[in-house]
């Protein structure tokens, strides 16, 4: 198994470079970059965080110069394996990818294991929870073992069932994307394992988790751009499913917009595509959203689809936030002259994982409140950054 190192420092005003530096560092000491593999060009560097060539040749030359990547002249970049921990303890079942994070010193027989059951671990918001999770366990007798499911529903459910055989005495889980919840959830709670789930909760059906809340946070973003003079207001999502999550943010969305006497344009929901098409093109329906300026304003549910809106705008030469505003859902990590880029909500994932994680301490901790439900709800806050702007006269 591989072991990961997550730093519980986070220093939001650090120089560009830096920050892209310690984004790929953390990408590679867990486990996401394989050793050897193709580093992403200068070019695609710079659509990603919309920062400047001289900013990413500072950050990728920095990192070649501490052994994190290694330069083929011609050929580009590559992921180096110096800092990557030698896989010398993999498991059987190899599907599935499994690292510990140690909360302090060395793991003793003493320490109980506790699971982390993650999607996917290929941004800042990931990285956060994982960090919120290693300070709130930092000074107990448990260490954590993160596995990855590739938003697969079938490794969710051998992940959950793998955990509990090497003796995992609670589980924290972010669910996968989709209509349904494993049934293996489920049965964890007919069985009143201590488990904790982050940012979903199951209707009806009761369990302890910790959750953003989405509802109002959609609403904090339609009153700034209303406020702005925008009225026709997009929102979209890359999941085609109707997760919870989804479903109380348009929720929130729609009630912002009736409380201001405003109809509800169905044409501007727009959640009917997959996350396999994050390839910029004309075929898009996205792009065509844009180019037909059917919006001033897009609200989109994640960094990753608010950088690919960001990435159409560009290639159609409309200018932000002069001709169109963009709030996106967490947090970028990235700052133009001391102002985030983006204007986002800021969900706050790191108090997220310390919550999830305290709360799961508590219910080993006192095993008869078991079967009392706790949903915790951290507030997000809506950052003010680079991407929104008063609409245009012409508009």
């Amino acid at each position: 198994m591989s072991r990961i190192r997550v730093s519980t420092r986070t220093d939001e005003r650090q120089p560009l470079y830096l920050q892209i530096q310690e984004h790929f560092k953390q990408m590679i000491h867990a486990g996401y970059m394989e050793e050897n593999s193709k580093f992403p060009t200068e070019k695609q560097l710079m659509e990603q965080f919309g920062v400047s060539r001289m900013t990413v040749s500072n950050a990728l030359t920095q990192l070649a110069k501490d052994g994190w990547i290694y330069r083929i002249p011609g050929r580009g970049s590559f992921v180096s394996s110096e800092f990557r921990v030698k896989e010398d303890e993999i498991p059987e079942n190899k599907q599935l990818d499994v690292m510990h994070v140690k909360a302090h010193g060395e793991r003793s027989s003493s320490r109980k294991l506790i699971g982390f059951v993650l999607p996917l671990l290929e941004d800042f918001f990931a990285i956060r929870l994982i960090r919120g999770i290693y300070s709130a366990l930092e000074d107990s007798d448990y260490y954590v073992s993160i596995v990855l499911t590739h938003n697969s529903k079938e490794r969710e459910k051998e992940a959950i069932q793998e955990l509990i055989k090497s003796g995992a005495v609670g589980l924290i889980i972010f669910p996968i994307d989709a209509e349904t919840y494993n049934e293996e959830i489920l049965v964890l709670k007919l069985r009143q394992f201590p488990f904790v789930l982050i940012d979903r909760y199951l209707p009806g059906f009761e369990t302890h988790c910790v959750c953003s809340d989405n509802w109002m946070s959609a609403q904090l973003a339609v009153n700034h751009l209303w406020e702005l003079g925008h009225r026709d207001i997009a929102i979209c999502s890359d999941i085609p499913i109707n997760t919870v999550t989804v479903d109380e943010r348009i929720r929130g969305y729609m009630e912002a917009l009736k409380q201001k006497g405003s109809m509800i344009n169905p044409a501007l929901i727009v959640t009917d595509f997959h996350a396999a098409d994050m390839i910029p093109t004309d075929r898009h329906p996205l792009y065509h959203y844009i180019k037909n300026r059917t919006a001033t304003a897009y609200i989109t549910l994640n960094l990753k689809l608010g950088m690919y809106v960001a990435g159409i705008v560009k290639n159609l030469g409309i200018h932000v936030p002069r001709d169109l505003s963009i709030i996106t859902y967490d947090n970028p990590s990235l700052e133009l002259d001391g102002k985030p880029a983006f204007t986002h909500i800021d969900q706050f994932e790191e108090e997220i994982g310390t919550k999830s994680a305290e709360l799961l301490l508590k219910l080993l901790r006192n095993q008869e409140r078991l079967t009392e439900p706790n949903k915790l709800i951290v507030k997000s806050a809506l950052v003010l950054g680079e991407s929104t702007g008063a609409i245009s006269a012409k508009e």
